[in-house]
């Protein structure tokens, strides 16, 4: 590529006629890794690149049922479809609870992992030649990752590390070493977060120069803050994510049960699947009235929430970098969470009157506490969500200012130019 073809991929001034083939091995739903292969197709169109997109997709799966939807040309997409035609077993989740149907992948069978390996590889082998990218944008440093490698070994190849694939090589060590080799030859990953870098130098064993750190964005045009005129004499507290242990609803709703005599309502929002979005939904029926369950919203329904609400509380185990609190904090939202590493590196300096971390002791598991720590992770819980009541009953404005100046570098437009910047060097390696 030219020199000065190259100088215009990072210059917001220009558009590059770049074809990018967009890769996600799974469903691209409304959360995690699916928002931002979401966002980082448009991003695309918006800088002038032409997007494609390889993903899994579920049996009954229609484009038009997502937010992809008038997004992206359907001509321009290819589905490795499970429990269908091409893999006769549920989606693979990155993580061991989606908000969908799915399988957890340590129980994949030793055929089962063929089949997949295979499948991406053929389906990533024909995207490759029906759309000729100039570029492959893969999320997750597993399996459809390294198939992408095998197949397309001259094309520069991006990887965006969501957190959920440590997890898995942690879970799954033995198929994660039958990777290493070919992950190793990503010519550059992103990571989210400084020690989420490290971790994937270790893994991968590399020189610092391959791994860039780029948090995650928000969409500003759905999470923006407004005047909120009403009184403060119920406290609105919204959660949204996945309902599952590890992200620590059951014990936020305990915690909730405990505060009775405190004027709150919690709106819980998100989707999950199996015994422990069970747990979750009777915990909740127990708070009666004082909670709405809403299942999962679309962005602009969310953002819409936010506004409304006066904290946003994640108090979860495990995360890569939850764009959920940049999306609170945007519209305004005090923040109750706990200190994972990449907020602890996001929200560094911050009040207590913009931010409220509760201490996460050391684990049992990748994402469990051990259960001599729980009545210790309960008080700090409680203690966080009623000093955040007080301050909204005793009208503590947010500080917008504090707000606009610790969200604006993170609006999608923003990240994805550092984005761009990462394709250049692929591209030019």
């Amino acid at each position: 590529m030219p020199r000065e073809d190259i100088d215009r991929i990072g210059n917001p001034a220009y558009a590059l006629d770049m074809r990018i083939l967009h890769l996600l091995s799974q469903i691209p739903d409304a959360t995690g890794s699916g928002k931002y292969v979401q966002e980082m197709i448009q991003q695309s169109l918006n800088r002038g690149y032409e997007p494609f997109l390889v993903t899994g997709v579920p049996k009954g799966f229609k484009l038009e049922d997502t937010p992809l939807a008038g997004v992206i040309d359907p001509g321009h997409c290819l589905f490795v479809r499970f429990e269908d035609r091409d893999l006769d077993f549920k989606v693979v989740g990155m993580s061991d609870v989606m908000p969908y149907p799915s399988k957890v992948c340590s129980e994949l069978t030793a055929g089962e992992v063929v089949a997949y390996r295979k499948v991406f590889e053929r389906v990533v082998a024909k995207a490759v030649k029906l759309f000729a990218p100039d570029l492959i944008h893969s999320n997750h440093l597993w399996m459809a990752t390294a198939a992408a490698r095998r197949v397309a070994p001259d094309i520069p190849l991006v990887t965006t590390c969501h957190g959920t694939c440590l997890r898995q090589h942690h879970l799954c060590p033995d198929l994660g070493r039958s990777l290493l080799a070919d992950l190793a030859g990503i010519d550059r990953i992103i990571a989210l977060f400084g020690q989420q870098k490290q971790q994937i130098l270790e893994l991968l064993n590399l020189p610092e120069e391959r791994v860039e750190t780029i948090s995650g964005g928000f969409n500003q045009q759905c999470f923006y803050a407004c005047s909120d005129e009403s009184d403060q004499e119920t406290v609105r507290i919204l959660y949204a994510g996945k309902l599952n242990r590890a992200k620590g609803v059951p014990w936020l709703l305990k915690c909730l049960a405990k505060l009775d005599d405190l004027p709150f309502h919690l709106h819980l929002v998100g989707g999950g699947s199996g015994p422990e979005k069970q747990q979750c939904l009777e915990l909740a029926a127990q708070l009666g009235k004082r909670v709405t369950v809403h299942g999962v919203l679309s962005h602009q329904q969310l953002g819409d929430l936010m506004r409304c609400a006066h904290i946003f509380v994640l108090p979860s185990f495990f995360e890569g970098l939850p764009l959920v609190l940049l999306e609170a904090l945007a519209c305004g939202c005090r923040i109750v969470t706990t200190d994972l590493p990449g907020v602890k590196e996001l929200f560094s300096g911050q009040t207590q009157q913009l931010v409220r971390m509760v201490y996460l002791p050391p684990l049992q598991t990748i994402d469990s506490p051990r259960p001599e720590d729980e009545l210790l992770l309960e008080r700090e819980l409680q203690e966080a969500l009623a000093a955040s009541i007080s301050e909204v009953q005793e009208n503590v404005e947010p500080d917008f200012t504090a707000i606009s100046e610790l969200t604006a570098p993170y609006t999608w437009a923003n990240i994805f130019q550092r984005i761009a910047l990462v394709y250049e060097q692929a591209i030019s390696r």
